[in-house]
């Protein structure tokens, strides 16, 4: 036993302290991943140049490798995403996993465009950048550097993937387990890379370096902000906070099911989920009890929902973080409600100054606001997503309407009719993309929008017509 000096304790502290370093689980360096942001963007430097010496047929094949081992490992990244973030549904995770590796553009995404005429040939060929910094969040952490993977990849840039710490050992694994399938389909090493223990210094750095030659941030305004100021080409998904409309056109079984599926999906974490509904006097009653029937539940009792705000939020009447994402029985159980596993979504009527109404929130937690009609919807929805351009719903069957609030919301995404999901090509049609670039106006990015256009043109002398 020790003696009770200082310098005692302070030994025994310092032993406990190396035995619980070592116990820990560290993040393994290989497969891309590397200690460093030197190593990784200098390695991914390498392999750009031998991603585009194999030419686009084999490029294609490294595509189809990404996808299989992406759909292969999805149950895999859903699981390890939610234990390790604490936010978001399994279910939910595995779709956007899946839906990610199938439905993420291609090589298609890049055929050159031509001009053939009196004066000559021209052709516009879309050309890579070299190497892509990609800073990525916690709520879309594998999904997202499938989607922005197999986008570059197809683009021609290699990516160093800089990780959300909150997802750090699944992201990576992400990037290991695509890096394995890109070897094993005849590519290079390290075509995507990242580091271990993500930092601001780190974050700072690879923005910063020389050798990248493009930025892509998916998270909130200050990491959009940040690329925006680096002096490079920067790509900026910034978050949102979609207003739903429902006036007394629509269907309102479908509306409600589809604003339920919506603003729950993964526990509504995704930015374009709904986070608001105006809904006109006149059908407000029966929108709310058809909601109810789909798995949302009605807070009615003011000091209830007073519990619920004082939980989710912080003194200063922000976000608490502690319930980003988490289940919807879980937050009522911690005002002191049981409810039923069944229970998706949280919904209570309320003003349309409220803290959940003005400010995103990314929790099933919906708040429902009774308007005179939809000229007073759609200025109050215009107001409370605040020149985000990000995503705005619709629900009605009065084409002037949908028209009028489209024009006046000016999103990225707008959906009519249907939950919000369908706008990124989950139950809707069109590709999936994990960015949606609002701030910096590509909108749903893909490979596409991480190229630069190269102009050729021939003068004269070889028109064939």
């Amino acid at each position: 036993m020790v003696n009770g000096t200082d310098v005692d304790v302070q030994a025994i502290v310092h032993r406990v302290l190396e035995q619980l370093r070592s116990a820990a689980p560290q993040v393994c360096c290989g497969d891309g991943v590397f200690a460093d942001v030197e190593g990784a963007v200098s390695a991914a430097a390498i392999a750009q140049k031998k991603l585009l010496n194999l030419g686009l047929e084999k490029r294609a094949e490294l595509i189809e490798g990404m996808r299989a081992a992406a759909v292969d490992n999805a149950p895999l990244f859903a699981r390890l995403a939610v234990e390790e973030t604490g936010m978001g549904r399994y279910e939910d995770k595995l779709t956007k996993n899946i839906k990610s590796a199938l439905k993420t553009p291609g090589l298609e995404d890049i055929e050159p465009t031509v001009f053939s005429g009196d004066h000559g040939l021209t052709l516009v060929e879309r050309l890579p950048f070299g190497v892509a910094g990609c800073i990525t969040p916690s709520t879309n952490p594998t999904e997202t550097i499938i989607n922005n993977g197999i986008g570059m990849v197809a683009a021609g840039n290699t990516v160093v993937f800089s990780v959300h710490p909150g997802a750090q050992n699944v992201s990576l694994k992400a990037v290991q387990l695509l890096n394995k399938a890109i070897v094993a389909a005849g590519g290079p090493q390290n075509v995507l890379t990242s580091f271990a223990e993500p930092t601001i210094q780190k974050v700072n750095e690879l923005m910063n370096h020389p050798q990248v030659d493009l930025l892509v941030a998916t998270g909130g305004p200050g990491v959009v902000k940040a690329v925006l100021s680096s002096g490079k080409k920067a790509i900026g998904a910034g978050p949102g906070n979609p207003p739903v409309i429902v006036d007394e056109t629509a269907d309102i079984p479908k509306a409600a099911r589809d604003i339920v599926a919506g603003a729950s999906f993964d526990n509504n974490i995704p930015c374009n989920g709904e986070k608001e509904v105006f809904v006109i006097e006149s059908v407000a009653d029966s929108l709310i009890a058809n909601m109810v029937e789909n798995g949302a539940y009605l807070l009615k009792d003011k000091a209830a929902i007073d519990k619920l705000v004082k939980l989710v939020t912080t003194e200063e009447g922000h976000v608490n973080k502690d319930y980003v994402g988490k289940d919807a029985t879980l937050i009522l159980a911690e005002i002191g409600i049981k409810d039923s596993a069944e229970t998706r979504v949280i919904i209570f009527e309320t003003s349309a100054d409220h803290p959940l109404v003005v400010e995103e929130f990314l929790m099933p937690i919906l708040p429902i606001v009774r308007v005179r009609d939809v000229t007073e919807a759609i200025e109050l929805a215009v107001c409370v997503e605040g020149a985000r351009k990000h995503t705005a719903v619709i629900h009605s069957k009065n084409v002037d309407n949908m028209t009028r609030f489209a024009q006046a919301i000016k999103t990225t995404i707008f959906v009519k009719n249907g939950p919000s999901f369908a706008g990124v090509g989950v139950g809707g049609e069109g590709f999936i993309t994990m960015t949606i670039a609002g701030p910096t106006g590509e909108g749903l990015t893909s490979a596409r929008s991480f190229t630069r256009a190269q102009r050729c043109v021939l003068v004269g002398g070889f028109n064939l017509r």
